[in-house]
């Protein structure tokens, strides 16, 4: 099964304090809008999100069809099959995608220690 590209999404309570803090770990800006209270940065093949006031706790991301530089891949797998093992495997989805759509779509899930997963397909 491919998961895609792996990120981390952190729910900060300054985006600033928090850039400035990761810009001194040597993460660089790859994206977002600090106005909008998000950024993506990057530090070799480690992809940090912040986020402000979007969403409670840490989400650990995968993004089927993209690499690390949030570039299209060539081969990967579907976001619904990848649905479809985990639900074969009795993997409980949280939010689950509609199977019968193409294209952009994603699904939740949490693991046994509660940290919510996202796996989500932007192509």
């Amino acid at each position: 099964m491919k998961l895609g590209a792996f990120s981390i999404s952190l729910s900060v309570k300054d985006i600033h304090a928090s850039l400035a803090f990761y810009e001194k770990l040597g993460f660089t800006f790859k994206g977002g809008n600090i106005e909008q209270n998000w950024v993506v940065l990057k530090n070799e093949n480690a992809v940090i999100g912040l986020f402000q006031e979007m969403f409670e706790g840490n989400i650990i991301t995968f993004n089927p069809g993209w690499d690390g530089d949030a570039q299209n891949i060539e081969s990967f797998d579907d976001v619904r099959e990848i649905q479809k093992h985990l639900k074969s495997l009795g993997i409980p989805i949280g939010r689950e995608a509609n199977e019968s759509s193409t294209g952009p779509e994603y699904i939740t899930l949490t693991d046994p220690d509660g940290n919510a997963i996202l796996i989500d397909q932007h192509r």
